[in-house]
């Protein structure tokens, strides 16, 4: 078997370690929690950047900083060790950022000031797909983009199973949020993984069941060992206590502890990972209960932001911040702050593409109001002809425009038989279904 990949930190206990004190605490001055930059570095990343002679005194030095920031949780790895994490200043500003930036809506983050509902509402199924079809991917799907977001558009069967994970995560991120009220429970958890891996046969996975041998292992891209998960007795009650963990009440009022929302979310998606619970599913199932935390704590904006994107993009430094917090007493720090830099790297983008749309839309919004229509058209109508102009030939359905602007079938059905009777796009019929095409002439019409 492969050998672990990130060196095991050396250990520190401050009841042990500090017979020598003078020989930490000589480094105390030049060392903290981070180094200069804000960087919270593994034993592995710290000791090439400091005197070889020193490394080990220094990392204790560094070491007793953050565990006086330390907070201890409830939950334990499989040996009884505790999980921590603290919250140094680089990371209480990063936290700050989140904070303000998914506390608001998608018209304050463009700056339009525009909050019309049925945009947003456009845009959380539009952006729900992305992430959708990014996390297939990063579990290993390979539909083209284009074609997963068309599959979905259309509502139709997919033809394969990468097709179908990407059809699963869609309904998992719908299932997320329809349950955000509602407290964790293991029937829960089944129920994500049931959704997750539904119609796939990857690893010999079995939907909405824990997996019952010890035979898996976690693998970093190079062969070499990430994590070996508990034994798989123990998952179920393993996974009580972290249900219980996700329930309480961490808001640090009447005297309970305080965890910031976004951290414990944080948290849940490390546990599922660490648990791994089944034999397959385990990223997508991780990554839903994060974003159910998310949306249950009232930060909206998640429902627009596509973490897999960038974890896909990142895929050793994730696996990375999961194998330094193991080799370091379970020091959860380093998976939080990884995690925490793709939610702004997340909003960065979500930034370009909402500046991208609106600028796309307010192009063809412009040429219509020169027309005798403008004036006569919705946001969707308006969204459908901008589409039209740019892919003519293709063909809408009631069905596609009802998924995608989460709008009932006969409010899809009225809006598409405005633009036919506008003559701004055409008609016709295949069995009995009633079909809608866009014109090649459009963008001449409209121009």
């Amino acid at each position: 078997m492969p050998k672990p990949a990130v060196e095991q930190a050396p250990t520190f206990d401050p009841s042990k370690d500090l017979t020598d004190f003078a020989d930490i605490y000589k480094h105390f001055e030049a060392y903290d929690a981070t180094d200069q930059k804000g960087r919270y570095l593994h034993w592995s990343q710290l000791k090439w950047r400091v005197p070889k002679g020193e490394a080990v005194n220094i990392w204790k030095a560094v070491k007793f900083k953050r565990m006086s920031l330390m907070k201890p949780l409830r939950l334990k790895d499989e040996n009884g060790l505790k999980f921590s994490y603290c919250t140094p200043h680089s990371m209480e500003a990063m936290l700050h950022q989140v904070v303000t930036l998914a506390g608001g809506n998608v018209g304050e983050f463009d700056g339009s000031g525009d909050s019309e509902r049925i945009q947003n509402r456009f845009l959380v199924s539009s952006l729900i797909m992305e992430e959708a079809i990014t996390s297939a991917q990063l579990e290993g799907a390979s539909t083209r983009r284009e074609v997963a977001k068309r599959m979905l558009e259309e509502g139709r069967e997919p033809l394969d199973e990468d097709e179908r994970m990407i059809v699963n995560n869609y309904l998992l991120l719908k299932y997320a949020e329809s349950i955000k009220d509602e407290d964790l429970s293991i029937d829960q958890i089944l129920e994500f993984h049931r959704i997750a891996t539904l119609g796939t046969t990857e690893n010999n996975v079995c939907p909405g069941e824990f997996r019952q041998d010890n035979e898996i292992y976690v693998e970093d891209g190079d062969g070499n060992i990430a994590h070996q998960p508990p034994d798989y007795s123990s998952i179920h009650d393993r996974l009580l206590l972290l249900c219980e963990f996700a329930n309480a009440d961490h808001s640090g009022l009447e005297g309970n502890s305080f965890i910031p929302p976004i951290v414990k979310a944080i948290i849940l998606h490390f546990m599922i990972g660490y648990e791994h619970p089944f034999r397959d599913g385990n990223g997508r199932t991780a990554r839903a209960l994060f974003y159910w935390y998310m949306l249950k704590c009232e930060y909206q904006l998640f429902k627009y932001v596509s973490i897999s994107k960038l974890l896909k993009e990142k895929p050793k430094e994730y696996g990375l911040s999961f194998m330094y917090t193991e080799r370091d007493q379970n020091d959860l720090t380093y998976f939080i702050y990884f995690q925490l830099e793709i939610m702004l790297a997340s909003f960065r983008e979500l930034e370009s593409y909402l500046n991208k749309k609106a600028t796309s839309f307010q192009e063809i919004a412009e040429m219509l109001d020169k027309t005798k229509w403008g004036d006569a058209l919705n946001f969707i109508q308006k969204d459908l002809l901008k589409k039209a102009v740019k892919n003519p030939g293709r063909v809408f359905t009631v069905k596609e425009v009802s998924a995608s602007y989460s709008i009932s079938y006969n409010t899809s059905r009225t809006y598409l038989n405005k633009l036919v009777d506008f003559k701004l796009i055409l008609s016709s019929k295949e069995g009995k279904t009633v079909i809608y095409i866009a014109p090649s002439d459009l963008g001449l019409k409209l121009g």
